[in-house]
């Protein structure tokens, strides 16, 4: 997929492309480091609030009642930029970060004041129309403020600030759910009010197109322009990554305080306790929030020198080694108990997200035309809603039949004891109870009976499958682009 010619560009050393850099990309990425430090904050330990069924002072509803809130939350953030891109590009992007920043600070004090289905959902999709409003305006200064020549290398900066963010968001989750769960919503309400004084340290870059229509020219013109061809093509395939992509962070928090056994790695690192997870009724176990930061800490470290490495590679053929190593890695922290095999299935994802996701933002930045910068940054978002919302129903109720050790557990007390008049927070000391054994001897039991690492096999093939779909469309877009793209 790539050719000698593509490697044999002067490239500028790392340091030199730093300095290319104009104020506005900075102050936006420090905007968007903020952003993701009280969106994942919340984002990381929201599945276990949900649906954990022995999680004190959770909501305790169903798996599937999760991937209904999942997927409308995807839906208003994921689709919403396709149309709030255009918008972008016609008001201004500082007019409409401004915006987005209201809206997100209602949906935390939403989600932080209501504990019935309804208006909890209701605050969940507020949040997500105040990220979705976010994105195009941050990532238009960004293309706005970025060459050909030094875009990869901003790209992966980009994407470096936004997993400090993101790996700073569940020490912060941890240390405000032992106030109380209120209290992780209203601290990252604060934290990205912080954004609106951010938006005076910089002048906003001009979109560059022709700043006319009004508010429904705007909107005909973002649904036209999406009617191109290899855009729509590259949108589908990235949909199946994106499927398989966020059961990272919706499914395997769930999977981990469920199924996981790390005391191992526990003891021998000597991990304290504020690494560890709370109200454990197992040997210590590591917090799951903590192990799935291992993904966005080794992007911290390695995501600018891996885009740098790779600057030179077609952005095509990136995404498509990219999406073959996530797959791959999912299923390997979802294959054993072992802690140890989750942690390494977590970083080998990791590595495959370093040279996927950036570069797909990266491509659209670079294919998009003068004055739609915004507009194509709005459309990346539409594969990552596509595939987190229909992923979101599709995992709810898969792991509320194979995955959930609550579910079983009450399956296991029906079939072999039959006992069917416990609710599901209870099941598990019901079994352990009954059978005289320890929660972990019996979570052993659970495992063996009803294999519930099978589930992962399904979503790790759907990504292999747009692995594979990326190296085609590489084919048919490399007569009519760039070389270098």
């Amino acid at each position: 997929m790539s050719t000698s010619a593509e490697f044999s560009k002067k490239k500028d050393n790392l340091f030199t492309t730093l300095q290319t850099m104009p104020k506005p990309f900075w102050m936006v990425n420090i905007m968007e480091m903020l952003e993701r430090l009280a969106y994942y904050g919340v984002r990381v330990v929201i599945p276990i609030y949900i649906a954990q069924a022995d999680e004190i002072g959770g909501l305790h509803f169903s798996h599937i009642d999760k991937g209904i809130i999942f997927f409308w939350w995807a839906i208003f953030q994921s689709i919403t930029p396709m149309f709030s891109g255009g918008f972008a590009d016609r008001y201004g992007y500082k007019k409409t970060i401004a915006v987005s920043v209201f809206i997100k600070i209602l949906g935390y004090i939403l989600m932080a004041t209501q504990t019935e289905f309804w208006p909890f959902f209701i605050g969940c999709c507020t949040l997500a129309l105040g990220t979705a409003i976010f994105k195009p305006g941050v990532q238009g200064t960004m293309c706005q403020s970025l060459t050909t020549r030094n875009s990869s290398v901003g790209w992966g900066l980009f994407y470096m600030l936004v997993n400090i963010g993101g790996f700073l968001g569940p020490p912060l989750a941890h240390y405000l759910y032992g106030i109380g769960w209120p209290a992780v919503f209203y601290g990252c309400a604060a934290i990205v009010s912080l954004n609106l004084l951010m938006l005076l340290t910089y002048k906003d870059p001009a979109p560059g197109g022709e700043q006319v229509g009004n508010s429904l020219e705007t909107f005909v013109k973002t649904i036209k322009n999406i009617f191109n061809l290899k855009l729509i093509v590259f949108i589908v395939i990235m949909s199946g990554f994106w499927l398989m992509f966020m059961q990272l962070f919706d499914m395997l928090p769930n999977f981990i305080v469920d199924w996981v056994d790390s005391s191992a790695l526990v003891q021998s690192l000597g991990l304290p306790d504020w690494m560890l997870q709370a109200n454990s009724q197992r040997a210590p176990q590591i917090s799951q929030e903590w192990l799935i930061n291992a993904n966005a800490g080794l992007i911290v470290l390695f995501v600018v020198f891996v885009s740098w490495i790779v600057s030179r590679m077609r952005r095509v053929t990136s995404i498509f080694i990219g999406i073959t190593l996530s797959s791959i890695g999912l299923m390997v922290a979802g294959f054993s108990m072992a802690g140890i095999m989750c942690l390494m299935g977590i970083l080998l994802f990791s590595v495959g997200e370093m040279l996927s996701s950036p570069k797909m933002n990266e491509y659209l930045g670079v294919i998009a035309p003068d004055g739609k910068k915004g507009l194509y940054m709005g459309y990346a978002n539409i594969p990552q809603g596509i595939g987190w919302a229909v992923g979101s129903v599709v995992a709810g109720d898969v792991y509320n039949e194979m995955g959930d050790k609550a579910n079983l557990a009450l399956d296991y007390l029906k079939t072999h004891q039959n006992i069917s008049d416990i609710s599901r927070p209870e099941a598990m000391n019901k079994l352990v109870e009954i059978s005289g054994k320890s929660h972990q001897e019996v979570t052993n039991i659970l495992w063996a009976e009803y294999d519930p690492y099978t589930l992962w096999y399904r979503f790790a093939a759907l990504g292999i499958i747009s692995a594979v779909l990326m190296i085609f469309y590489g084919m048919w877009v490399k007569k009519s682009e760039a070389p270098d793209i």
